[in-house]
């Protein structure tokens, strides 16, 4: 199994594999159910997740994306079942918002060994036809376990937190994190961002499960970006152009 993705357990049947050596520290998550397993985003794709994958679970895989960004998709090619939310099915058919030499230049922003197998000149961006569609409040059965997608746009229209009650767990993309919080760029909407962050605010949530960085979040960060978000927009702030703002865990850019 290669050494680039590590795996932790965060219990017995769920797993974070990440891409630490990486500056985007990305975490994608392998839920295993008694029918099927789910693994929330593919990561940059800069080596094969699906050999861990099928390391750590032999039961069938769907791929379940936050939402279509290069760094989120770039193992699709390996599944044979993805699902994504409408808005940016077009995305992976010829629509991707920015040009493939962007997306390399973002690969390489920061010095990092990669694998020997990785090629830059072989990267693409993944396109495909998604097996799936999913909207807000959809309901994914894993037999034994059950997600429920709450459509939270903002970062990207088609952005989704997935929510599994029974635990309490929010696997929140890129819409909760410690880092720098986007919606700064043409396809994101910081009142969409605002007001997503007020929708899982209501969640019971016991653990946050983010796509980037820091995997040790108390739930209580939810208010404190929510309250950010309301100081932006209080000050007439919260529109492209103002800025980046740090506040003590997070940073918010516009």
């Amino acid at each position: 199994m290669s050494d680039w993705f590590t795996v932790e357990k965060i219990d017995s049947d769920t797993f974070v594999i990440s891409e630490e050596q990486h500056w985007e520290e990305t975490h994608c998550y392998l839920l295993c159910g008694s029918q099927i397993a789910v693994l929330i985003d593919s990561g940059l794709g800069v080596e094969n997740i699906k050999a861990v994958v099928d390391h750590l679970t032999q039961l069938p895989v769907r791929v379940v994306t936050t939402h279509c960004h290069w760094d989120h998709i770039g193992s699709h090619h390996c599944f044979n079942y993805i699902a994504v939310h409408p808005l940016e099915k077009e995305w992976l058919s010829g629509h991707f918002p920015l040009p493939l030499e962007v997306v390399k230049k973002n690969l390489t922003l920061s010095p990092c060994c990669f694998p020997a197998s990785f090629h830059l000149e072989d990267y693409q961006i993944f396109q495909g036809i998604p097996q799936q569609l999913f909207c807000d409040h959809d309901i994914i059965c894993l037999g034994n376990r059950q997600l429920q997608v709450i459509h939270t746009p903002g970062h990207s229209p088609g952005h989704c937190c997935f929510y599994e009650a029974k635990r309490g767990y929010l696997f929140s993309g890129d819409l909760i994190y410690k880092g720098c919080l986007d919606a700064f760029y043409p396809t994101t909407n910081p009142q969409q961002f605002y007001q997503s962050i007020e929708k899982v605010k209501h969640l019971n949530i016991k653990k946050i499960l983010p796509a980037h960085h820091d995997l040790q979040i108390a739930p209580s960060i939810i208010t404190n970006i929510y309250q950010a978000f309301k100081s932006l927009d209080d000050q007439h702030l919260l529109k492209q152009g103002s800025g980046l703002f740090d506040f003590d865990d997070f940073q918010i850019h516009i």
